[in-house]
């Protein structure tokens, strides 16, 4: 009987990818948010990858488990903010308070994009994205501009994008025991 554990960032970061893209097709403009995105707010981009984080937890992956936890804990808080007013359980947040919000989140995430820089490339480019989308999105909630609301949406759907690549190379490299898909190695120093 094997003990070795599935990698569970594929999940993870697919959760992350395709809920990332969807709600930024909405914030580049092309559709309002609609029960699709909370959807998989709420069961893919947030339970998948608090289910990716606690695998990672069990496999001894710190930046694993925090990324991923915090995120799905990301997406769960984003659709609670958005439905809890519709439900008559708390106000709506004001632009400039969610540009806080969303600041703090990028703080956490230039901090992980550090961290991953001992990693692939295309980990770096997923954290990096991920950082000037969130630098973005409060930026356009500070100041209520529509034009960087759009470039937030079109980074944010690279952003998704990168994480689906990523998610997909990992899979693909070991299921066929070869690089399908190049992820960017660091070559470890002695």
């Amino acid at each position: 009987m094997s003990t070795q554990l599935a990698n569970p960032a594929p999940l993870g970061l697919m959760g992350f990818g395709m809920t990332t893209i969807l709600l930024n097709i909405h914030n580049a403009g092309f559709f309002p948010i609609d029960s699709m995105i909370l959807a998989m707010g709420i069961f893919y981009g947030g339970i998948a990858q608090v289910i990716a984080g606690m695998m990672c937890f069990k496999r001894g992956d710190t930046f694993g488990t925090t990324a991923f936890i915090s995120y799905g804990m990301f997406w769960l808080t984003l659709v609670g903010l958005l439905i809890m007013p519709k439900f008559g359980l708390a106000e709506p947040s004001p632009a400039g308070f969610m540009a806080w919000y969303l600041l703090l989140w990028g703080v956490f995430t230039a901090f992980m994009f550090v961290g991953s820089l001992r990693y692939p490339r295309a980990k770096q480019v997923v954290f990096g994205s991920l950082t000037i989308l969130f630098g973005l999105l409060a930026a356009r909630d500070f100041t209520g501009s529509e034009l960087i609301g759009t470039i937030a949406g079109i980074e944010g759907i690279f952003c998704g994008a990168s994480a689906i690549y990523f998610a997909m190379a990992q899979l693909l490299n070991a299921e066929y025991g070869r690089t399908i898909l190049p992820v960017g190695e660091i070559k470890k120093s002695s």
